[in-house]
């Protein structure tokens, strides 16, 4: 044993210093984990280059929040009346929609990125933070359930879509997201020639 150990284990406000050290570094770690992807690189993987990403902004009334909600369906909660989204398009030809949606699962944030096609269906959703514990993560294979979906009764945990044994609100979580993308893409119309 070092002297210098040994004088770490007689200081006795030295230990809990140690310990409070040790929970720094591990959530430290822990956040560093829960980053899966950053908002360009969940881009860049929706439209790949040589597609150019354009940001833009859309602004709902009343009417649009209130035909949003309808659309999204009850249980869906939709609360911002800015959106903002991005397109990828590639040679003047229109690749897709991506709107981000921070929600919380548990207790916990979860971000995710819902791609909408140009014929109105989820083309992919990446998880792009999960902040709860790992083991409520749903895999990837699950999300891939959701691709090719539209606005209907079948995207629903009650539908189509196979619930995630040990993830539910996980679960419920991004089949809801999923839900408010697709009814914020109805009521923006991005594609439109007056919203190109």
């Amino acid at each position: 044993m070092s002297s210098s150990s040994a004088r770490i284990r007689s200081c006795p406000r030295a230990k809990p210093l140690l310990v409070a050290c040790a929970l720094l570094v591990s959530l430290a770690d822990q956040a560093q984990g829960q980053l899966r992807l950053t908002q360009q690189d969940a881009l860049r993987l929706a439209f790949p280059e040589p597609a150019l990403i354009e940001r833009h902004t859309a602004f709902l009334d009343d009417a649009d929040i209130a035909a949003a909600r309808d659309l999204a369906g009850s249980g869906v909660e939709l609360a911002s009346r800015v959106i903002t989204y991005y397109t990828g398009v590639r040679d003047g030809e229109p690749l897709g929609a991506a709107y981000f949606d921070s929600h919380v699962v548990r207790t916990l944030h979860e971000v995710l990125m819902t791609v909408v096609s140009p014929d109105d269906r989820i083309d992919r959703i990446e998880i792009l933070r999960f902040d709860e514990p790992p083991e409520y993560l749903v895999p990837d294979d699950w999300v891939a359930q959701l691709e090719g979906r539209t606005l209907d009764d079948e995207l629903s945990l009650k539908g189509a879509v196979v619930n995630m044994t040990g993830a539910t609100l996980t679960s419920e979580a991004i089949v809801a997201a999923g839900r408010r993308a697709l009814a914020v893409h109805m009521v923006v119309r991005p594609f439109d020639r007056g919203n190109e």
